[in-house]
């Protein structure tokens, strides 16, 4: 299906789907560098805002310059836009302003927003735009609400409150962007179970899925989830629990850490350090005094990152689950892949590990190159930092203010490509289906 834009150029839906990200981000990036937008009043060089600009679209959360004490309220509410924009998908937006003005949804922008939502089919897309824009908000309400009895007594009525919209916004779409300033994130928050907990739940159900939550909504309808949805639930429990798990042993005695915090703090601290690599960018203990098997935990868990549908980047929890069945089936001496008793069709195996094998190509090829261009930076710091911008994170071990201008626009790139990229490639290759009868001869290649 082909979407005329003009009588000469002819672009699919996953084509509009990357324009209309690139798109948003140049419009935030020109916004941000107005002086109005800075807390001093001084126009921020290009480059800056447009990282600034990207990380916020693409949900990301690595900064060249402190949210807190860089911009200005008029500048961070562009962000906080922009947050929300990237993390619903700029089509849901498009779609309510459609139902707003009382415009009818044409099949060419149900396919966009079919892409853009990563669903199976074009039934009931609007409605479920509707669901989506619904449930964001009032989880949203909800997490501001619940952070504002510990931000306004910091900070006062008016702070106070922004305060918490934007660490709810920013939580639920999985951005990691923060206002307390000087790059602390939360670690001054490390030991208080309202701001944790309330920001690693708003990060999970961001990162879960809205068809998942629309199908826990009308569960008793259905009276059983999907096979997709128990996947990815599993998978997101598995990960917290596990990760939680690791991280408490890994950092217990660590001084730079977790020794010095209370046991309640431990607790705290653990389960949200493991929570806000999938992929939010929020912390609470300080990311470059981690042991090295915490940092390496942690390149992991970016690298997994959210579900499908989600507010989350990564290669996904079900892709994850799918390439994990398929090697447990060839262990086993099956032919297919096979979970909970259903067998998984060969193509979302091989779309699995094509996107799998497009990521890590990604990450090793971008990691090289700053390897050259980042003097004195170390691998690991490198590593970590391109994952965690693939994956959408945000986390960081300090590099990302010290980028020379050629590490930030590869930064930049990468962050756009693990918002929409790998997905954009996998859809535009399944959406290409050979009609040709042609079958060639089978042969063996040796493996392993």
């Amino acid at each position: 299906m082909k979407i005329t834009i003009t009588k000469n150029i002819k672009l699919n839906p996953v084509q509009i789907l990357a324009l209309g990200f690139a798109l948003v981000i140049f419009t935030g990036a020109i916004l941000l560098t107005l002086p109005i937008s800075s807390s001093n009043g001084t126009s921020t060089n290009f480059i800056d805002s447009l990282f600034t600009s990207t990380s916020a679209v693409c949900v990301t959360g690595l900064v060249t310059v402190d949210t807190g004490t860089h911009w200005s309220y008029f500048g961070k509410t562009v962000i906080m836009f922009l947050i929300e924009i990237g993390g619903l998908g700029f089509m849901s937006f498009a779609t309510l302003f459609a139902l707003l003005l009382g415009k009818k949804i044409t099949l060419k922008e149900r396919l966009v927003l079919q892409e853009a939502m990563n669903t199976f089919n074009i039934q009931g897309l609007v409605k479920m735009a509707k669901y989506v824009l619904v449930f964001t908000f009032s989880v949203q309400i909800i997490g501001a609400l619940l952070l504002s009895t510990q931000f306004i007594p910091d900070y006062g009525l008016g702070k106070g409150i922004y305060f918490s919209i934007f660490h709810a916004v920013s939580g639920f779409c999985n951005a990691g962007f923060d206002l307390i300033g000087n790059f602390s994130s939360l670690t001054s928050y490390a030991e208080n179970p309202v701001i944790i907990l309330t920001i690693a739940s708003l990060i999970a159900i961001g990162g879960l899925g809205f068809s998942v939550w629309l199908e826990i909504y009308n569960y008793r309808g259905l009276k059983k989830l999907s096979l997709h949805a128990r996947v990815a639930i599993l998978m997101t429990i598995s990960l917290i629990v596990g990760g939680a798990i690791l991280m408490f042993l890994f950092e217990f005695n660590n001084p730079g850490t977790m020794k010095n915090m209370s046991f309640k703090g431990k607790i705290l601290s653990s389960i949200f350090a493991s929570v806000t690599p999938r992929t939010a960018g929020f912390n609470s203990i300080s990311t470059a005094d981690m042991s090295m098997a915490g940092r390496f935990l942690t390149i992991i868990l970016m690298f997994i990152g959210g579900s499908p549908g989600s507010t989350a980047g990564g290669i996904k929890t079900t892709t994850a689950a799918i390439l994990l069945m398929t090697i447990v089936s060839i262990i086993k001496g099956r032919e297919d892949t096979e979970i909970s008793k259903k067998k998984i069709p060969k193509d979302l195996v091989y779309k699995a590990f094509a996107l799998s094998t497009l990521a890590l190509t990604l990450v090793i090829g971008v990691t090289m190159i700053l390897s050259i261009t980042e003097v004195g930076a170390s691998f690991e710091y490198i590593l970590y930092e391109v994952t965690s911008a693939f994956g959408t994170v945000g986390i960081t071990l300090g590099l990302t203010t010290k980028l020379s201008f050629i590490g930030k626009i590869l930064i930049i790139l990468t962050m756009y490509c693990g918002r929409v990229g790998p997905m954009t490639v996998i859809l535009a290759l399944a959406n290409k289906k050979s009609n040709s009868s042609i079958k060639y001869p089978e042969d063996k290649i040796l493996v392993g």
